[in-house]
């Protein structure tokens, strides 16, 4: 005597709400991303011919060369430093400008992390000049 074999049905899962949950995560992750943007800053560094002559002894003289090494009055100096020894330059001076004097090789980003520090020692004018507006 033969048995009967019932045909099986072959289960299958259902994926659909599998793939529904994976576009909603989909969608909220681009929804909720934050796209960051490049801020770029656009500086134009003063040429040679746009020069003009300042009283030198009212300013203050701050100089930064092509191994990102500060100097303030022919010293080094470390950036962090820069606002604490300009603070007590500039009590004793009359006029309260700083000229930042920069290699044309440098990084803007260390330029104005200078001239950051400037500012915040109080100084109320604060110039950039490059070496070749100098004669150097």
């Amino acid at each position: 005597m033969r048995l009967r074999r019932k045909d099986r049905q072959v289960d299958s899962i259902d994926i659909s709400p599998l793939i529904d949950c994976v576009f909603l995560l989909l969608i909220f992750f681009m929804v909720t991303t934050t796209f960051v943007k490049d801020m770029k800053l656009d500086l134009d560094r003063p040429s040679a011919t746009s020069a003009s002559l300042v009283n030198e002894e009212k300013v203050i003289r701050v100089y930064i060369d092509s191994n990102r090494e500060v100097y303030v009055d022919n010293q080094p100096i470390k950036v962090w430093a820069i606002q604490s020894k300009l603070r007590d330059l500039l009590r004793s001076s009359a006029k309260k400008a700083v000229l930042v004097v920069s290699d044309a090789e440098i990084p803007v980003e260390s330029l104005i992390d200078v001239i950051d520090e400037c500012k915040r020692s109080g100084a109320e004018d604060v110039a950039v000049s490059t070496n070749k507006e100098l004669g150097a």
